[in-house]
């Protein structure tokens, strides 16, 4: 086949792809489409807009969310009278507020009511306290009375399924009528039906209080879809609910700032243009979706601390002719979700930016003639690349082609960067590569058919990272380690060997190797490195050979994440006839020797050294505290407060002098707690304040009352024992408080 057939078919192929679309090279495209942002870099948003953040500063002050809705009409009271013109809460309200003293009044009318005492003074005085106790009404009486347009917020489930039960069509009804006020008023269909439009379509909305939606000016939703990869990129602006279609938070709140000139959606022959406010035209794709300019990274708009502002800490004027989104920031409380910029993006930060395309009149597009220029760049790139390598040598090609290629991304950066228009980039330079490729580096493909051999050789036996390491730099297989602070994690099952009793060797192997399976993808998933498989003990790596600097943290999620697979999968097992799983897991840090071990005749990468020992025998110590994960001392000190914990006592490991303190592993830092179950954890660390002191009767009150709390609570059932039998024959006068463990 010669090179002008060669250069015709990939050119005719990679027309193909970009027309037909392939997942992973659209995904690769969306890649590029965020390093243009970055590439970009940040640019000065709009001055009206200001972000009014629950964030951690406010939660330290003012309590733990939600707050008392009474706080949130302080809060409208105040940003009004600072001059805010609106104020858009990107929180919904969907349910009455929780007010104790509300209760209270409510039982004390009962009660007045069963007693028959009928006095006009006292049912005055009832009447008015629960008006004043009322946080709904006191915010609704805020919303009503601020000079400012307040716009709540809410959210739309798209399907049944997201909700997993089904909701009463009248029920559907009656929510859909109460936001009925801030549909889009007008439909502007120049072909066809407006019934028929492609827009998103929503099962059910979950509106705020009637009271708060009729005291607001407008309500709009801040309902976000991600791509496939994850990434926020568009904004919905229309979502069909009923037969109505509705506008999101943003595009409301950027209306009422601009005087709410006429609002108008734009649809043509193929589905939505875009969203018409007065002068302004915000355009979209045919699902009425915009393509967000972001501004920046996180923070890029001003943020304002709520506590701050109920506190009048805030200078006069900040809000003052300006758009104010209330909303969380604080780790935890706010829905996050990744963006060009950052993976770690704030929901109000969205909405704020869409605000901001709308006010600056900046947007990113995709027009019309971007097909065509985007074909014409693949047969062009193709063509020059076919005509070009017969007339020049190898390394000349080499030079062309990389020419070629970078050109292509510095046209569609610039474009992109300057006039806010996205050509494709994948596609052009696929058709590049596959003409160069094609034509020219026959021996390259060769080379790369004996690398795919290698890596599928050795991919049964080593981590894929190290493959990566062997065939990048081959000195990495000669035989050494180097020093490193990691992290190790041993786990083994409970009562695994039993099972042979009960099942042949064939199906006692398929089912080791199905769990073996479940358990090392949640390893994999924290880019850990399976170190081995010995029996049903599993052993991991984190930290290496790839450097992970919060490489005890990932262990630990690790765990967590086995813990609650291994749960699901038990059940699935009982569910069949199988037994249950339990198992146990050790976790240490510290340094450790990494690297290649063995002899000159088998080696494998591998760790060794006190630090491994030890994460071996908390593991066993499992057994003799009845917990399910425990940590080092170095592990703890290395997660910080990513995770709850609690210590669990001081132990002399079996081949080591200095005691160790180990911590189990409740879950990540932000699981709520059962009250019993809090409260059984502080009690326990007082009750081993009083067990190290010696005072056994003390010490034994307070962990039968954590057993009193929580009766399957391992270590204090076995320091209840302890403690019985140290009241019986004390302990040494010089006894430290140190267990001394008697196997491994």
């Amino acid at each position: 086949m010669n090179r002008l057939l060669l250069t015709v078919a990939a050119i005719g192929v990679a027309v193909a792809l970009f027309l037909f679309g392939v997942p992973i090279l659209d995904q690769v495209e969306l890649r590029t489409y965020d390093l243009r942002f970055l590439s970009r870099g940040s640019r000065q948003p709009s001055p009206a807009v200001v972000l009014a953040a629950i964030d951690e500063k406010s939660l330290e002050r003012e309590g733990r969310w939600p707050w008392a809705r009474s706080r949130l009409a302080t809060l409208v009271d105040l940003l009004s009278r600072d001059g805010a013109r609106v104020i858009a809460f990107d929180i919904g309200f969907p349910e009455p507020d929780e007010n104790s003293a509300l209760q209270v009044l409510d039982r004390v009318s009962g009660q007045v009511e069963r007693l028959a005492l009928h006095d006009p003074a006292l049912d005055a005085l009832l009447t008015e306290s629960r008006r004043n106790a009322d946080n709904d009404q006191a915010l609704a009486r805020a919303i009503a009375a601020s000079p400012a347009a307040v716009v709540l917020g809410y959210f739309f489930h798209m399907s049944e399924g997201e909700i997993d039960y089904a909701i009463d069509q009248r029920d559907i009804d009656a929510r859909l009528e109460s936001i009925a006020a801030s549909k889009y008023p007008v439909v502007m269909q120049r072909n066809g039906s407006a019934d028929h439009l492609p827009v998103p379509r929503a099962y059910a909305p979950e509106p705020d209080l009637p009271l708060l939606v009729r005291a607001a000016e407008s309500s709009g939703y801040f309902s976000l879809k991600q791509d496939a990869d994850g990434v926020v990129r568009w904004m919905p602006l229309v979502i069909q609910g009923g037969d109505e279609f509705f506008p999101p938070l943003s595009i409301l709140a950027a209306w009422h700032y601009l005087g709410r000139p006429q609002l108008t959606v734009r649809a043509g022959r193929y589905g939505v243009e875009g969203i018409q406010l007065g002068d302004r035209f915000v355009p979209t794709d045919d699902s009425g979706r915009l393509l967000i300019d972001y501004a920046g990274p996180p923070k890029t708009f001003p943020y304002v601390s709520i506590t701050d502002v109920l506190r009048g800490a805030v200078p006069a004027g900040t809000f003052r002719d300006r758009i104010v989104l209330v909303g969380a920031t604080a780790t935890g409380l706010y829905d996050v979700r990744s963006t060009p910029f950052s993976p770690v993006f704030a929901g109000i930060e969205i909405n704020a930016t869409v605000i901001d395309n709308v006010l600056t009149r900046r947007f990113m597009t995709r027009p019309g003639w971007s097909t065509a220029y985007d074909v014409l760049a693949i047969a062009l790139l193709a063509g020059i690349v076919g005509v070009l390598l017969p007339r020049v040598g190898a390394v000349a090609a080499l030079v062309a082609v990389g020419a070629l290629f970078a050109l292509h991304i510095v046209v569609a950066r610039e474009l992109f960067a300057r006039y806010g228009v996205w050509l494709n980039v994948v596609y052009p330079l696929l058709g590049l590569a596959m003409t160069y490729t094609a034509i020219t580096v026959h021996d390259y493909v060769g080379e790369q058919r004996q690398r795919r051999r290698i890596r599928h050789a050795f991919g049964h036996y080593v981590a894929p990272v190290v493959i990566d390491e062997m065939l990048e730099d081959p000195t990495r297989l000669t035989l050494g380690g180097q020093e490193k602070v990691l992290t190790v994690v041993f786990s083994d099952l409970k009562g695994f060997t039993s099972y042979s009793e009960r099942y042949a060797p064939a199906e006692l192997f398929a089912l080791l190797s199905e769990y073996n399976a479940r358990m090392t993808e949640r390893i994999f998933a924290r880019d850990g490195m399976l170190l081995d498989y010995i029996a049903d003990e599993i052993v991991a790596l984190f930290g290496a050979p790839v450097e992970r600097a919060d490489h005890a943290v990932r262990a630990c999620a690790a765990a967590l994440e086995m813990r609650e697979h291994r749960r699901v999968m038990s059940e699935e097992w009982v569910a069949l006839g199988r037994p249950p799983l339990l198992a146990r897991t050790g976790i240490n840090s510290g340094v450790m020797l990494v690297g290649n071990l063995g002899s000159e005749y088998r080696f494998s990468y591998g760790i060794l050294g006190d630090n491994v020992n030890l994460a071996s025998r908390l593991e066993g110590l499992n057994k003799e505290y009845g917990t399910e994960i425990l940590l080092g001392d170095q592990t703890v000190q290395l997660i910080g407060d990513a995770f709850l914990t609690r210590e669990v006592d001081v132990v002399r490991v079996v081949g080591k002098k200095e005691p160790t303190r180990m911590y189990e592993l409740i879950a990540d830092a932000g699981t709520e707690m059962p009250e019993p179950q809090k409260e059984a954890l502080r009690i326990y660390a007082a009750a081993l304040e009083a067990y190290r002191a010696q005072r056994w009767d003390d010490a034994l009150a307070l962990f039968d009352a954590v057993v009193a709390r929580a009766p399957a609570d391992g270590p204090s059932l076995t320091m209840i024992r302890r403690c019985r039998l140290y009241r019986a024959e004390p302990p040494a006068p010089d006894w430290d408080g140190v267990f001394e463990a008697t196997r491994k």
